[in-house]
């Protein structure tokens, strides 16, 4: 933990059609992961977190919104892995740099793909998503 400078929301886009294709042929989602990724609003210093923190983790409510509606809520406290423990993985043979970000993977039923097309459909331009965290503040992203 001490390596920990501080947290933001990531939101690691994913291009589920792409995706689709490359799991056909076992590579994985390679290229449905790489065209964006989207940090922010804050940079928040684990400092300035402490009120929030119990034990190895933080106590913070996290949401998901598309276009206002609500769709997931989850706390970090139910994190299956501390970042501690991430970061010891990350770390195992390879070197890591001041500034390299980590993320912790989605939140339980953060995703439209977990949620399933019955709760709410692919996003399309002009939807707008919102992901909040107590402490971090409130991302927000337009489909264009």
């Amino acid at each position: 933990m001490d390596y920990i400078f501080g947290y933001t929301i990531l939101n690691d886009w994913s291009a589920r059609y792409l995706q689709r294709k490359e799991s056909k042929i076992g590579l994985g989602p390679a290229k449905g992961k790489d065209f964006a990724t989207s940090l922010g609003p804050y940079l928040v210093t684990k400092d300035e977190l402490a009120p929030c923190r119990i034990g190895d983790r933080y106590d913070m409510e996290m949401v998901a919104r598309v276009n206002g509606r609500e769709l997931s809520r989850g706390n970090f406290k139910d994190i299956y892995y501390t970042f501690g423990q991430m970061i010891e993985r990350a770390s195992d043979g390879v070197t890591l740099y001041l500034g390299d970000v980590i993320g912790s993977g989605t939140v339980g039923t953060g995703c439209l793909l977990e949620l399933g097309p019955e709760l709410h459909r692919w996003l399309e331009p002009g939807d707008h998503v919102q992901l909040e965290v107590t402490g971090l503040g409130i991302l927000e992203n337009a489909i264009e």
